[in-house]
């Protein structure tokens, strides 16, 4: 009997002593963690703490070294995943597991299909579906292929995909990591409702607002290790912040006053064509970011921000005005060319910033291993890749198994997150393009990050800034641009504005509201 957490009849999952070892490194030491009946259970820890393994040995992806899981006070062997859905154990994966080429229905029922005569039938799957989404306000396009769908859209296809089967038990893997401010909101009261239906939530997230907002309990894992249980009701944001990190965290940005100098990045009614229907996703967008300053676009997801960096840094091609960095009119140029003029800190980790099957060396280098510190004689210089690769771990504080030969596939997604912000604010460029650069970390690595790039913007350089959390778009840029539809629709500076007012424009009421106004 485990004697840190009291036992009680009302337990539907007990995971008792659970020990996991990767390559002689233990994720999970001696771990147990008690779900209640009808409770919302947050799992809390930095990046590389173990809480996703820990999940993953409740799914059936891993077995552990030691321990045992018992359902309803019987225990229970999880081999795999469908051992885990015959228990009515669902998990919404931190990283997606959708097929690219499928539409979102045939991802959605993938594995629960219904059949008639040995064909597919997909019917009652699409009714189901519709009905799910409608009830817990998950709109998505179930004929759209995944490829063609945002980050955001995805994530819904995975909540709607536990959904769909019924679960009792349901696993949040950092859901709300791609979402908005409204859909954040929309989840956290499906998430209680499914509470009051009597489901069970486990919920893993690093976002301390969503924890002490919508959970019963947390349980604090630090390094492997179990911290503490404590009542939600019974602390707060700075308490759970130390327990997890180990020490005292600055919630709020520090920073001093901008000292905007010369232009550094010029956009002139610029426009991207749409992948998904005829008009622009990006239609006639100007500003400028100066040397000295961070400037962040916010908006709904799917307004555009998107195709906007998409365009600006290469990955898609613009139909319309220009770009010049420094000067330069960038406009035409290659995606390569484009990436030896600035940094990019992507908003897809795993298709545009990380080679996963490479090592972390080899992604630390993927943009200069050509230049003469890397190469010699058309030979890489591998002693001093390794040397440059374990300065970025030590510090930005990547935790890996094996330091710099660890597989970036095997590192939890906030340790990949901080392996592209390490590689890309160390490259030195004039213009810093960061999209959602904070995405999935905890708050000890959002503290370190935003120091960052406020040091960056202090030693002259130039942040544009992509981001869903309002939080983030409040305290760190030193102005703030609004995308309602591809286009900019308002420029406010954070100390002088409101979330609420920021919400009326990124909504579109305020653009409607002067249309009447013309028209009166």
């Amino acid at each position: 009997m485990d004697d840190r957490i009291p036992e009680s009849s009302e337990y539907v999952i007990e995971m008792n002593h659970i020990t996991k070892i990767f390559s002689g490194i233990i994720a999970n030491d001696d771990i147990t963690l008690k779900l209640r009946r009808g409770e919302i259970h947050a799992l809390l820890g930095e990046n590389g703490a173990g809480k996703s393994t820990l999940m993953s040995v409740l799914f059936g992806l891993y077995q552990p070294e030691k321990g045992e899981i018992l359902k309803n006070g019987q225990v229970v062997k999880i081999n795999n995943p469908n051992d885990a859905t015959a228990l009515h154990i669902g998990m919404v994966h931190q990283h997606f597991k959708l097929i690219d080429v499928f539409t979102v229905l045939d991802n959605i029922i993938l594995g629960a299909e219904d059949t008639k005569f040995h064909f597919l039938t997909r019917r009652e799957a699409r009714k189901k579906i519709t009905s799910l989404s409608e009830k817990y306000g998950l709109k998505v396009d179930l004929d759209a292929k995944i490829e063609d769908i945002t980050v955001g859209m995805q994530q819904r296809v995975e909540i709607l995909k536990m959904l769909y089967r019924d679960n009792e038990i349901l696993i949040f893997d950092e859901p709300t990591a791609v979402l908005t401010p409204q859909e954040i909101d929309e989840l956290m009261q499906i998430m209680k409702g499914l509470a009051r239906e009597g489901k069970s939530i486990l919920f893993i997230s690093h976002k301390l607002n969503e924890i002490m907002e919508v959970s019963d309990r947390v349980t604090v894992l630090r390094k492997g290790k179990y911290i503490g249980t404590v009542n939600t009701s019974d602390t707060n944001k700075q308490e759970l912040s130390n327990m997890m990190v180990g020490r005292s965290v600055q919630l709020e940005v520090r920073k001093t006053p901008a000292q905007p100098g010369e232009v550094i990045l010029d956009v002139n009614h610029f426009c991207v064509p749409s992948r998904l229907h005829a008009r622009n996703a990006v239609n006639d967008v100007s500003f400028r970011v100066r040397e000295g300053e961070i400037v962040c676009i916010a908006g709904i997801d799917g307004n555009g921000q998107t195709d906007f960096i998409y365009g600006l840094t290469g990955l898609e091609k613009s139909n319309g005005g220009t770009v010049k960095l420094c000067g330069r009119d960038i406009t035409r140029l290659s995606i390569k060319k484009k990436g030896d003029d600035m940094c990019h800190i992507p908003e897809d980790r795993h298709k545009h910033g990380l080679v996963l099957d490479f090592n972390l060396e080899q992604n630390m280098v993927l943009q200069r291993f050509l230049e003469p510190e890397f190469q010699k004689g058309q030979f890489i210089r591998f002693g001093e890749v390794r040397s440059y690769a374990e300065r970025l771990i030590d510090q930005f504080d990547i935790r890996s198994g094996q330091g710099p030969i660890t597989k970036v596939r095997s590192l939890s997604g906030g340790n990949q997150q901080k392996a592209i912000v390490a590689r890309e604010l160390d490259r030195d460029k004039k213009l810093i393009v960061a999209v959602q650069p904070t995405r999935g970390l905890d708050v000890g690595a959002i503290e370190y990050i935003h120091s960052q790039l406020v040091k960056q913007r202090d030693e002259g350089k130039a942040v544009l800034l992509v981001s869903l959390e309002l939080d983030e778009v409040m305290s760190l840029p030193d102005r703030i641009l609004v995308m309602y539809e591809g286009e900019i629709v308002g420029e406010f500076d954070p100390k002088k504005t409101t979330i609420q007012e920021l919400g009326l424009y990124m909504t579109g009421a305020k653009r409607q509201q002067k249309k009447r106004e013309e028209m009166a």
